[in-house]
């Protein structure tokens, strides 16, 4: 009888820690996606601010003057077509 009371005993403690371990495992995953988010956002919201400002000179301090065609600073992404025309 103190065999099978053991045997309970250990199963519920398992089946408690294997129930943790899954919310843990959602947990990591839903701050997981979170991560890569923030860091998606965070990249974006970087090229926003760096095309609203015009770059600076590190040795004056004064705006650099801007290179590029028409004095249009040149983007980040290049489309896959542009570059077959060319």
């Amino acid at each position: 009888m103190l065999l099978w009371l053991a045997v309970g005993v250990v199963l519920a403690v398992a089946l408690v820690a294997w129930r943790s371990a899954r919310q843990t495992a959602k947990r990591v995953d839903q701050l997981t996606q979170m991560v890569w988010a923030l860091r998606y956002q965070h990249g974006e919201l970087r090229i926003q601010v760096e095309r609203s400002q015009p770059p600076q000179n590190p040795d004056t301090g004064a705006a650099a003057p801007q290179a590029g065609q028409g004095g249009r600073m040149p983007d980040g992404f290049v489309s896959l077509s542009s570059l077959k025309q060319k």
